[in-house]
């Protein structure tokens, strides 16, 4: 039988893996009664290594700075679940928080739409840093080692809509002067994704990225509008954490996510 401290780091072994679990769920994987494992839980939150959003527990502020994770990174955990649904809740689509590890992007956060039509992520499901908005827009602004270790490795074409290494190479230029990314079904057939970077200091921390079906997201009045929301969310985003957090360089910020993955 597992002592009380083993049982305490299952669990928080289980909740970094998932990214986002309940009680129920960490219980059966871990064969033990719910309300055991909820009162695991409630300390857990009391001492801030998990936070708590309608029945759905997270890594907390602790957890994730003994995981290495910076504080920039920390604090966006914080505050991405209130600034997404705020996106949701103008434009009607699922909004997602992405950063970068290594050579790959990887879902932060996530505020899904109430639409039964949707396009979203898991909650730390990693994904390929040249399909989608987001991602590539973490890909437009990484170091040039990154760049090039994606563009000139193996890459999949998830449709007929996925961009080879030379249309990602021509795309960033513009994706830097633009800043913004639209993709059409780079992923997911039918869909639409429309990102933003977020800077500290003025390297990229992260993108804000909203997806939907083409149906309803693929005129030029939906991007436009849906553009303006999102960059005033960045700006504001970007201010909150360049006030937050150290003077440390985003690009060590985001190669520390290498050291997890």
């Amino acid at each position: 039988m597992s002592s009380s401290f083993e049982r305490g780091l299952q669990i928080l072994a289980e909740i970094v893996a998932r990214g986002e679990t309940t009680v129920d769920a960490v219980a059966l994987k871990l064969n033990i009664p719910p309300s055991t494992a909820y009162r695991y839980f409630r300390v857990l939150r009391d001492q801030e290594f998990v936070t708590e959003e309608e029945g759905c527990y997270r890594p907390g502020r602790v957890l994730l700075g003994v995981s290495g994770r910076h504080l920039a990174q920390s604090y966006l955990v914080e505050v991405g679940s209130a600034l997404l649904r705020s996106i949701v809740e103008q434009v009607g689509e699922t909004a997602v928080m992405i950063v970068r590890i290594g050579d790959q992007a990887m879902c932060l956060r996530r505020a899904e739409s109430d639409k039964s039509l949707k396009y979203t992520f898991a909650i730390n499901e990693l994904l390929p840093l040249y399909a989608g908005a987001g991602q590539r827009m973490l890909l437009a602004w990484a170091p040039p080692e990154v760049i090039h270790q994606v563009l000139s490795g193996p890459m999949n074409r998830f449709t007929s809509k996925t961009l080879n290494a030379d249309q990602l190479r021509a795309s960033i230029p513009q994706i830097r002067s633009t800043g913004h990314v639209v993709s059409r079904g780079e992923l997911d057939d039918g869909s639409v994704s429309l990102a933003v970077p977020v800077f500290n200091r003025g390297e990229i921390v992260c993108s804000l990225n909203v997806a939907g079906p083409e149906i309803r997201c693929g005129s030029k009045l939906w991007i436009g509008s849906t553009l303006k929301v999102m960059r005033e969310a960045a700006a504001k985003l970007s201010d909150s954490v360049q006030s937050t957090t150290p003077n440390k360089s985003t690009r060590e910020t985001l190669d520390d996510y290498s050291t997890i993955a």
